[in-house]
Parts: structure tokens; sequence; C-alpha cells
């Protein structure tokens, strides 16, 4: 007889064996996005704005490379690495076409944290030319950006951890306000921590709660020590690069190249330091030695990854909440899509992979994805052909940035932060959809102020989370229907063309962040299935809509009218910005089928909330009393482009 073990073998080897072929291929081209994108590439069209795309987006690689390493407290070459390695990374298992992954100023930061506790700051100068270690770096330098690679290693392997236990569909509790807010606050942080360089003090690492209070109550009792040849070249940089970009901004439709300001000011800047001899005379801080080459693969220290917990979930949350964002914009601006879990997978590997060559933790960065956008980008294509250029910089072009003055490069950090930091203009966006949106945005900006990203990031969910559980209870979700008015829809209509293409969907629960992705992938689902099923007739559809499912009944047949969606706003007794903001794009996807949307039983509150948070382009009314009086204007406007058509012949 079989025994156990031998019949348990034997099933996993009979299972082994049951994969086939095409499971193996499906699960690849699933995992490895690459595989996709590749065979179907369209040299002919996309090469040439993506090489162009590429170029330009290897000079901010550099800059914010060489910027971030030192905001990680490392040496400035290891951001030349972090801006190589994970790109590769990313390119073979993410899904953003768009989305500019490197070396990021937040998880930058917080990193800075773990290597400043680990590995305490004896010189904050980078020019100690201490040739003892590898690279031509001195042992302090290695140990700092070993403490920095087990953050991003263990970070990694959190992110992986998530994606194998599939939390990617947990998502949907950061909602914007929430993103805004902790994006804003730890970029005022990151700004905070750059003060030292601008105003060219020395200063000891302050971290910690109110830490970012703590660091300006310094400068301020320390104020005589402001080092003015620093300041003003810290003052002359940020105005050249915020009128350069401006004027990059106002004209990047005309012109397809733009000015690569932060390289040229790293150019100017650093022949002047060498030519006037800035490090002695005035004692500016500059970057020192960059060695050439990439470094062998080594292990980060495992010894560490207990003490750097802390730092590596913060990594992970923050870094992939804002590479999230990026990627999920990207792919609604450019009409495809992006899985939440495969996000996770690729951006967890492109934090474990690099650590082994000396990478600080990465993620992607808002304003390398924006310059994607406005220089015309199309694949990842652009992405590697950056790395083209930086192994260039690596190997040839790093040596002569020694003289590179550390003012000019928290400068770059400081202006490159202007889009997160410009997202204090949401605050009155939200006042007017949502003000408990807004309370939420303030209360978790300030707790990321006082405390950390990671703190402030858990607090916005939470507390989103208990709002959503107070208010739900206090909402209806069912909505009786007045039944005249829908027997006056359908049976008192003489002419029945007026219900051509007209479907009927009534929104029965509140419209929230928990719900609002739901609803979206329903109704469009909906849509989907009825353009589909119309090829000889018309459907008019009633549907009700609650919690998350619809029911539908055919009604009406016909053929060749413009399609009309009615949503029955009656039962949709709240709403937030996130549930706002799924309207407005339902609105915009319908309108891309040539499907005209119409809201019925609407509240003021939400009129005035869709009406401030988009542009509901429409030379016909969107807003009606009620169902009849939203089909009466169907039949009015059908009758008289009839009429129009008959006149004409």
């Amino acid at each position: 007889m079989m025994t156990g073990a031998k019949r348990k073998r034997r099933t996993v080897w009979m299972k082994i064996q049951a994969v086939q072929f095409e499971d193996i291929k499906a699960w690849c081209m699933r995992r490895l996005p690459i595989l996709q994108w590749v065979p179907i590439y369209n040299w002919k069209e996309s090469l040439v704005p993506d090489t162009v795309s590429g170029m330009m987006l290897a000079i901010q690689q550099v800059t914010q490379g060489l910027a971030f390493a030192a905001l990680s407290s490392v040496h400035p070459v290891f951001g030349l690495y972090g801006s190589f390695f994970p790109v590769i990374v990313y390119a073979i298992f993410g899904m953003g076409h768009h989305v500019a992954t490197g070396t990021f100023a937040l998880t930058s930061l917080i990193s800075a944290n773990a290597v400043e506790r680990l590995v305490p700051s004896v010189s904050t100068n980078f020019t100690a030319n201490n040739n003892s270690g590898i690279l031509g770096l001195s042992e302090f330098e290695l140990q700092r950006i070993g403490v920095a690679a087990a953050v991003s290693f263990l970070g990694g392997i959190i992110q992986v951890a998530m994606f194998m236990l599939q939390l990617g569909s947990a998502t949907f509790l950061l909602t914007e306000p929430v993103i805004s807010a902790m994006t804003t606050g730890a970029a005022t942080h990151v700004v905070t921590s750059q003060v030292k360089y601008l105003l060219g003090m020395k200063m000891p690492y302050i971290s910690g709660p109110l830490g970012f209070f703590h660091i300006y109550a310094y400068v301020f009792e320390n104020i005589r020590s402001v080092q003015l040849e620093a300041l003003l070249l810290s003052l002359l940089s940020i105005v050249v690069l915020v009128l350069v970009k401006e004027l990059n901004e106002k004209f990047q439709r005309n012109i397809k190249v733009v000015l690569p300001i932060d390289l040229l000011l790293i150019i100017a800047t650093s022949i002047a330091c060498y030519y006037a001899d800035m490090e002695y005379v005035y004692g500016l801080e500059v970057v020192g030695h960059i060695p050439e080459g990439l470094p062998s693969p080594k292990t980060p220290p495992m010894n560490v990854l207990p003490e750097v917990v802390t730092e590596a979930f913060g990594v992970a949350l923050v870094g992939y909440v804002a590479s999230l964002a990026l990627a999920q914009d990207s792919a609604k601006k450019f009409k495809y899509t992006v899985d939440d879990n495969q996000e996770l997978l690729a951006h967890g590997l492109s934090n474990v992979i690099p650590s082994f060559f000396f990478c600080i933790p990465s993620a992607a960065a808002m304003g390398r994805t924006a310059l994607l956008y406005s220089t015309g980008a199309k694949t990842q294509v652009a992405c590697l052909t950056s790395c083209v250029l930086i192994l260039v910089v690596i190997y040839a072009i790093g040596p002569m940035l020694y003289w590179l003055p550390m003012c000019v490069l928290a400068s770059i950090i400081v202006v490159g932060l202007k889009g997160m930091l410009m997202q204090f203009r949401d605050l009155k966006k939200y006042w007017n959809v949502d003000k408990i949106d807004w309370s939420i945005w303030v209360s978790t900006y300030v707790f990321t102020i006082c405390f950390a990203a990671n703190v402030g990031l858990l607090y916005g969910v939470v507390c989103t989370i208990v709002i959503v559980i107070f208010r739900f209870p206090r909402a209806k979700t069912l909505n009786l229907k007045n039944v005249k008015e829908v027997e006056y829809k359908y049976k008192a209509e003489d002419n029945c063309e007026s219900l051509k293409q007209v479907k009927i969907i009534s929104v029965n629960n509140p419209l929230v962040c928990l719900n609002a992705r739901k609803f979206h992938a329903d109704l469009i689902k909906i849509i989907q299935k009825d353009i589909m099923n119309i090829q000889c007739e018309q459907n008019t559809l009633l549907c009700s809509f609650s919690n998350g499912s619809c029911h539908g009944e055919l009604v009406q047949s016909c053929h060749s009218e413009r399609g009309v969606l009615i949503l029955d706003c009656s039962g949709l007794n709240f709403f937030d910005y996130t549930g706002v903001s799924m309207l407005l794009q339902i609105y915009t996807d319908c309108k891309n089928r040539h499907i005209d949307v119409l809201l019925a039983h609407c509240k003021a509150s939400l009129i005035k909330a869709m009406q401030y948070g988009g542009n509901l382009e429409s030379e016909n009314p969107v807003f009606f009393e009620s169902i009849s009086s939203a089909v009466g204007a169907i039949q009015i406007h059908r009758n008289y482009s009839k009429y129009s058509e008959q006149s004409e012949v």
C-alpha cells in the first residue's frame, strides 16, 4: 500500500505535470510586462520621442541622483547608481509606461534617519579623500551607504511580501487628500533638511518628533553663523531655476526640447567654483571626489536589518503610495491600466536588487514623470535610454563634478519639490467639495510635519476609515422610486424615440473612497456590455446600484441615436472628494464613448462640487430636478435635431 507521504509526493508531482506551457507563458506575460509591450513596440513612431525624452530624463536623473544621495546622508555618487539600477528593474517588471523611477526625496529623507542614527556624522564634508575603501571611498562613507542599502533591501522585501499577500487592493484607503497631504508634508521636511546647505551652516543632524521645529529654532539661535557666500549662491540658483523652468512650461507646446537648466547650472557653478577656488577662499562645501565606474555587487549588511525596520516600513509604504499615484495618473491620462499588486512587485524588486549595488531606496518622482509627459515619451524605452547616458556619466563625466557646491545641489532639491509644495492650492478645492476631506488634509499635514511621513500616512488612513464608518450608518442605503414617474417615461410617451439608447441608473449608496472604484468599474462594465450587445437593436436599461452591484432590465430597442446615461442621484446621501472625482471621470469616459451623461435629483452640494471639481463641457444642461425632466429634455433635443435635419433637406 502507498503511504501518506508517498501519496502526497505523487499528488504534488501530478500537479506539476498538469501545468501547461500556456500557463507558464501567461504567468510570465502577467509578471513581466516588458514581454507585452516590446514585441508590439512601434519603432517608427515611438523611437524618436522616447530617445529625446530619455536624453532629457538623464539630465534630471543625474542632478536629482546627486542631490537626493546627499539628502540621504551618503556620498553623492551613490545617487548615480540609484538612478541606474532601479530604472532597469522597473522597466522589466513595472506597468507604468511613463513612470520614471529612481532616487526619490521622501525615501531619501526617511533612510537618512537610519544613516544618521547608526553612523553618526563626524564631518558632513564629502571632500575627505580617504582611499582606503571600495571605489576609493572612505570606510565611513561605505558604512553609511551600507545602512542606506539595508533600508532599501528590507523595504523592498516588505513590498514583495505585500505583493504576495495581494495587499495592493487595499490602496482604496489611500485617498487623494491623504496622499496629497502626506507628500506635501514630506516635501516640507525635505526643504527644511536642506536649510543648512542653503545657508552654509554647520549644524548637527536633528530628527524625531517635532524635529522640524527644532531645526528652525537652531537656525535662528545661530543666525550669525550663516555663510553669506553660500546664501547668495543659493538665492541666485533658486531664482535662475524657477525662472527658466517657468519659461520652459510656458513654451513647452512650441518647443519639444526644454532647456536643461539643472545641468547648465551644475556646469556653470562647478567651473566658477574651480577657477575662483571657492572651497578654500570662501569655505564653500563641495561634492568632492566622485569615483569612476560601477561597483561590484555586495550583500547589504544584514546585521543592521533589525535596527532599520521602522525606516524600511516607511520607505515601503511612502515610496509605494507616491509611485502608485503617479502610475494611476499616467494610466488615466494615456488610457491604459496598471495592476496595483504588480506595481508592488516592481517597486519591491527595484529596491531589493539595486541594494546589492550600493543604491539608496528608490521610487517614482513627480518631476521626472511630468518631464516624460511634456517631452512626449511613449514607453519605458525613454527610461532605458536615460540609463545609457547615466552610464556615460558614471564612467566619464562623474569625476568632473568634484567642485559642485552643495548649496547648488540643495537649491536643485528645493526647486524640484515645487510640484509637491504647490499642492497647498488643493486646500481651496477640498473646502469647496467636502469640508471633511479638507480637515483630513490639514490634520494629516500637521501630523506629517510634527512626526514623519509614515506617521502622517498612517494617521490619514485611520482617520479616513473612522470618518467613513461614522458616516455610513447615517446614510440611506435604499431609495423607493416614484412608480408614476417610471410609468411616465415608458408608457405615457407617444413618441418612444426619446427613449432610444437611454440607460437609467439609480445610485442608492454614498459615493466615497471605499466604493468609488467599484462603482466606476461596474458602470463602465454595463456600458461596454450594452455597446457590444447593441448591433441590431438598442436597449434602454433601468438599473439599481446598491453596495457595488447593478441589476437591470431591458425596456426599449432602436438603432441609431447617441447614447444617454441618466444617473438618479436621489439616494446619494453623501460623498467625498474621491466620489466626486469618480463621477467626473465617468462623465469624461462616457463622453469619449459618445454617451451623454445627465444627473437627476442632485443635491445642491453635489452640483456645486462637480462644477468646481471639473470642467463639465456640454452645450446642453447636465443637472435636472427629476428623471422625467431629464427624459423630456432628451425628447426635445432629439425632436429639434430631427427638425433641423428636415429643414436642411
